[in-house]
C-alpha cells in the first residue's frame, strides 16, 4: 500500500526543485527525502524521477503520479480542515508573507494575535516582491494591493491613506513648504524598488489631481528605512499614515502640507489561496487583522 507521506514528500521535491531544497523546506535531512522517494519508487515499481547532477526531471509515469498525489494531498488537507472546523481549534503553524515595511504595524498585531492564541504559531516572510503563495506554501499575505488571480482570494482589511511627515528639526533648519511646488526646493526621501523610483508625487488638486517631481536626497527600497531617515532629519516623507502613527504621535515627526489632500494609498488587503475550506487558523487571523487594522 501507498504511503501518503511518501507521496507528499515527493510532491515536495517536485516544488522545491531538487532533495536538498525539500529537506530544508521540510526540516529533515537530505538522506531521509531520498530514501523516502526511493521507497516510493519501490513500491511502485516505478521510477518518477531522473536524477543528475544538474536537475531532477520527471518521468512520464512521474508525471501522472504528482497530478494524483496532488489530488491527495488536497483532499488529506480537507480532512485536515474539516476536523479543525469541527473541533473548534485554533492552532498550528500560520505562515504570513507581509512587506518589509508593513512589518512595523504587522509585528505588533502578529504579536497580540499569539497571545490570544496560543495554540499558533506563526512564521512570518519578509518580502518586497509578490510571493506565489502556492509555491512557497504561503497561508496569507498582506499586500497594499491584489491580484486579479482567480486562486486567490483578497479580503480587505483596511483603508490606507497617505501623508507627507518630515521631523521638526528638519523643518526648522530648511523651513516648511507651504505649496507642492516648493517640495522641489527640498531634499525629498524616495521609494525606489526593483529598478522603479518613485519620485512623482501626486495631489488631489481641483479641477483634477497633479503631480509633482521631487528630488530624491535618499533612495531606499524599504520604508521602514525611510522612516528612520525622516527622524534623523534627512527630508520630507511621502508615506502611509498608519506606519508612521507611533512617530506622530511622539513627536519625532510632523505633518506637512495638511492642507494639500493626498489620493490614498492602494487598500490592505489580506490574500490567501482559494480552498473548499479555510483553516481556523487562517480565518481567525484574517478576521482579527481586519478588526485591529480597520479601527
Amino acid at each position: 500500500m501507498i504511503n501518503p507521506q511518501h507521496l507528499a514528500i515527493f510532491v515536495s521535491i517536485v516544488q522545491a526543485g531538487s532533495i536538498s531544497g525539500a529537506a530544508t523546506l521540510l526540516g529533515c535531512g537530505k538522506s531521509v527525502v531520498s530514501r523516502q522517494l526511493a521507497k516510493l519508487e519501490d513500491d511502485l515499481g516505478a521510477r518518477l524521477i531522473q536524477r543528475s547532477t544538474r536537475r531532477l526531471a520527471l518521468t512520464e509515469i512521474g508525471e501522472m503520479v504528482l497530478a494524483e498525489a496532488r489530488k491527495i494531498e488536497h483532499s488529506l488537507n480537507n480532512i485536515d480542515l474539516i476536523t479543525d472546523q469541527f473541533q473548534q481549534q485554533v492552532r498550528g503553524l500560520l505562515r504570513v508573507s507581509c512587506s518589509m515595511a508593513g512589518r512595523r504595524q504587522v509585528v505588533p498585531l502578529i504579536a497580540e494575535f499569539t497571545r490570544l492564541y496560543p495554540q499558533v504559531k506563526v512564521a512570518l516572510q519578509l518580502e518586497d516582491h509578490l510571493v506565489d503563495l502556492i509555491k512557497e506554501q504561503i497561508d496569507v499575505a498582506i499586500r497594499v494591493s491584489h491580484l486579479p488571480d482567480s486562486t486567490l482570494v483578497a479580503r480587505k482589511l483596511a483603508e490606507n491613506p497617505r501623508m507627507l511627515v518630515a521631523s521638526p528639526a528638519y523643518l526648522a533648519q530648511s523651513g516648511t513648504p507651504q505649496t507642492p511646488a516648493q517640495l522641489t526646493e527640498h531634499a525629498c526621501l524616495v521609494y525606489a524598488n526593483e529598478g522603479r523610483v518613485y519620485d512623482e508625487w501626486t495631489f488631489s488638486g481641483q479641477p483634477e489631481p497633479f503631480k509633482v517631481k521631487v528630488g530624491g536626497a535618499i533612495q531606499i527600497n524599504d520604508g521602514g528605512a525611510l522612516v528612520t531617515a525622516a527622524c534623523c532629519g534627512a527630508g520630507i516623507l511621502l508615506i502611509p499614515r498608519k506606519i508612521v502613527a507611533e512617530e506622530l504621535a511622539n513627536g519625532e515627526l510632523v505633518e506637512v502640507l495638511e492642507n494639500w489632500p493626498l489620493p490614498a494609498g492602494a487598500p490592505i488587503y489580506a490574500v490567501y489561496p482559494a480552498r473548499d475550506w479555510l483553516a481556523l487558523k487562517t480565518s481567525a487571523f484574517v478576521g482579527f487583522m481586519q478588526e485591529r487594522m480597520s479601527a
